[in-house]
């Protein structure tokens, strides 16, 4: 199983600056990927920009949106042209982990309807598909840059609803869980590979999931605080996800295990302490 890192673009109050510090340290210690959560409404810094400037300051790490929230995002023909763009300064390094999101907050300040998320993403994906494939636009053609990556940045649907499911198999190169357990993920990459066969799809899907991880002076502490607040909006729930962060290097290595066990293709460790020598002793910890 891959193991990769999430960068601390989510942390609020970060100096920008660290994204790029963050990006090369991790690409030394061997990490498969760098990752990204999405947010809009929150004192974060911007997906795409931040995936950006990893790309640009690293050669072979991965890039992952786990996940980026599509819908609230418009028409997918603009989205399509910045992810092709982030891929183009990575070499093609970029894979989309894309779901309709549950933050209702989010996409009243973009004016969007919350209800409708689904049909707009339906719509978006179809978008996001034509672009890649070059189908022409306008008097110059299609919308460019040409993807690095036949057919563009390999899409990992997230969501537990049929409809992700359907997506996967319609527009999407594998399932990404956002949030949970290796439990849940076994029940949700059966349901995956499931839909994958149902579907005449060759091969099988890329399975991803992520996990928030705390090391170090005061694990537990960062773990709470910061996890707490970006999941407020969930009420006593939060409460929960703080206590399921990995806050020493043993619950690390029995995640990875379990995960490993359960088919994960990819692990996504996110941190919650900006220092960026959680970068080495998560390296350390999950057996890089």
């Amino acid at each position: 199983m891959d193991i990769g890192i999430g960068l601390p673009s989510t942390i609020p109050g970060i100096p920008g600056r660290l994204i790029l510090d963050w990006a090369r340290a991790a690409e030394q210690a061997g990490f498969s990927s760098l990752g990204t959560l999405d947010r809009l409404v929150y004192a974060n810094l911007e997906t795409v920009p931040a995936l950006a400037a990893a790309a640009a300051v690293t050669e072979r790490i991965g890039l992952t949106t786990a996940i980026l929230i599509g819908p609230y995002r418009g028409n997918g023909a603009l989205l399509a042209k910045q992810l092709a763009t982030v891929d183009a300064i990575a070499g093609g390094r970029l894979q989309v982990g894309i779901a309709v999101g549950g933050r209702a907050d989010d996409y009243e300040a973009t004016g969007s309807v919350f209800a409708e998320r689904g049909r707009a993403f339906d719509a978006q994906l179809a978008e996001l598909q034509a672009v890649w494939a070059q189908q022409p636009r306008g008097y110059a053609g299609p919308i460019g840059p040409a993807p690095v990556q036949p057919g563009g940045p390999p899409l990992l649907i997230g969501g537990n609803a049929p409809a992700a499911f359907r997506r996967l198999t319609e527009y999407g190169a594998g399932w990404i869980m956002g949030g949970g357990g290796p439990e849940a993920f076994t029940a949700g990459a059966g349901q995956a590979r499931r839909a994958w066969r149902e579907a005449g799809r060759a091969g099988a899907p890329r399975l991803a999931a992520l996990a928030y991880a705390s090391l170090g002076d005061d694990a537990e502490a960062h773990a709470r605080a910061y996890l707490t607040d970006y999941y407020s909006f969930t009420g006593d729930y939060a409460e929960r996800i703080a206590a399921s962060a990995l806050t020493s290097a043993q619950k690390v290595a029995d995640t990875v295990a379990a995960f490993t066990d359960a088919g994960c293709d990819e692990l996504i460790l996110f941190p919650c302490n900006p220092d960026l020598a959680q970068v080495p002793l998560t390296a350390q910890a999950a057996g890089l």
